[in-house]
């Protein structure tokens, strides 16, 4: 069984710890709409935490970090599951993310989780608008 999800409007944090249980526990699941994701803060310094883990690395030698919105959110996940472990390996395995929403998708019946969509502050900013920031042509 496939859960879908539509992530526009979810908290990044949140988001990625209910998934990371939940592909742990054997559930596979489709995120779609990786640019709607919410990562609150000011949104300079949001930007600049994303710039300098893009910088960190080296051409030749890594670690290599994502800039576009999928990867930004799939990499999150990866960092809430054992990630050295065959369980977590396989975990990550279960978990595909989309920027929009694929045709296939489209008469799917997609789910929002509900502890994730509250927002407390008013400063946010989208992975989307993070991706273009760090040079994505994927938006």
């Amino acid at each position: 069984m496939v859960t879908v999800i539509d992530a526009k409007g979810h908290i990044l944090g949140r988001l990625s710890s209910i998934v990371a249980e939940r592909i742990l526990d054997g559930e596979e699941i489709v995120i779609l709409n990786a640019e709607g994701v919410i990562i609150t803060g000011p949104k300079e310094m949001v930007f600049a935490q994303f710039k300098e883990k893009v910088d960190r690395g080296q051409i030749r030698k890594g670690p290599y970090y994502p800039r576009r919105a999928d990867l930004l959110l799939k990499r999150t996940i990866r960092g809430m599951i054992p990630w050295t472990t065959t369980s977590g390996r396989e975990a990550y395995r279960r978990i595909h993310v989309f920027v929009g929403c694929p045709e296939q998708f489209n008469d799917v019946e997609k789910q929002t989780i509900e502890e994730a969509t509250r927002l407390r502050t008013g400063k946010f900013t989208t992975l989307g608008a993070v991706a273009k920031f760090l040079g994505s042509n994927v938006r």
